[in-house]
């Protein structure tokens, strides 16, 4: 008895000692949490374009050149201050069910709370465009707001 009571109250002593701790770790967690950071930067709001590149008529899909003189075409000219396109691999099911695996761009654009209304416009105007060029069922998009800093 005497060898196993030893090892259940150093057991019991070392989980009191952890749990004596944690109030002090969580403390430490909370302030690390970002809303702990100050806001730098001004309000924007960051617009995600996703272009798939696969032609729902079963056409060549769209080539690094030809999306690359739309962006220089259609893009550039109302946001001439700087954007970001990354490339990558999507998917999502078309207007007949149909899972569709594509390459795909993501084009990254930023801009001042202020300019919503006429960016909006814009970048409408972009989806648009590029459906109508390129045969595509739809241009994906996500907006969100931001603080940036230049």
């Amino acid at each position: 008895m005497g060898t196993q009571y030893l090892r259940n109250r150093s057991a019991l002593a070392v989980a009191g000692i952890l749990l004596a701790g944690t109030p002090a770790a969580y403390t430490a967690l909370a302030a690390d949490h970002p809303s702990a950071v100050p806001a730098r930067g001004k309000p924007y709001i960051e617009t995600r374009l996703l272009f798939g590149t696969a032609r729902p008529d079963g056409g060549p899909a769209v080539t690094d050149r030809q999306f690359t003189a739309f962006v220089d075409r259609e893009v550039t000219p109302d946001f001439p201050d700087g954007l970001t396109v990354q490339g990558g691999r999507g998917q999502w099911r078309d207007a007949h069910g149909a899972i569709e695996r594509e390459r795909s761009y993501v084009l990254v654009l930023l801009y001042p709370e202020a300019a919503v209304k006429n960016s909006d416009r814009k970048i409408e105007e972009i989806r648009r465009a590029y459906e109508k060029a390129f045969a595509q069922e739809s241009v994906g998009r996500v907006d969100e707001h931001a603080q940036v800093d230049f």
